[in-house]
């Protein structure tokens, strides 16, 4: 009889126990959040042979050879400028500025081209948005076809996982648009 009410008691506190026991729910995924403030514009007067309206929180560095960096220390990207003189070169320049861009079609999803024309300060170019884990997601190049080409590229500092840049690489195009409307060519 005794071994029985052992047994019991045993069963009893396992059940009570088990009863109490709350059921294992799944985490949810966290979501990094990133709010970045509205974009201050003011014009780089630069030494180079053109102007444009850059972000404030960047830094703004420029070459003897008119390369333009501008950085985005909060962000940890860069944005690289490279100029070149058109030198009945035209179509060279544009050939080697589309290759760079789609160079980047293994890793991306999409290329999305955006043609751009400025006819008041005669600024034409293409900006491009690559979809996917390319290691530059935004590129352009903007030309006045007859002495001037600039090309454009962000990259980040970090390996290309865009559902992670999404935030920054979205305000960092919007910077690359500003840019490009408002590049002005030196007389």
């Amino acid at each position: 009889m005794r071994k029985k009410s052992l047994y019991f008691g045993l069963f009893m506190m396992l059940g009570f126990f088990m009863a109490c026991k709350e059921d294992a729910l799944p985490k949810p995924t966290a979501q990094l959040r990133l709010d970045y403030q509205m974009a201050n514009y003011m014009d780089f007067d630069s030494p180079c042979p053109f102007n444009f309206d850059y972000n404030t929180d960047t830094k703004v560095k420029v070459k003897e050879d008119c390369a333009v960096t501008i950085e985005y220390p909060k962000m940890k990207a860069t944005v690289y400028l490279t100029y070149r003189k058109v030198n009945n070169n035209i179509d060279i320049l544009l050939k080697d500025a589309q290759k760079l861009t789609y160079e980047h079609v293994i890793k991306a999803d999409d290329i999305v081209e955006t043609p751009f024309i400025n006819t008041k300060d005669k600024v034409y170019g293409m900006f491009y948005q690559v979809g996917g884990n390319a290691a530059s997601n935004t590129q352009f190049y903007l030309t006045d076809s007859i002495q001037h080409f600039v090309t454009g590229s962000v990259y980040f500092y970090s390996k290309p996982n865009f559902d992670s840049i999404m935030p920054a690489s979205s305000y960092i195009k919007d910077d690359m648009q500003t840019l490009m409307e408002t590049m002005r060519w030196k007389k």
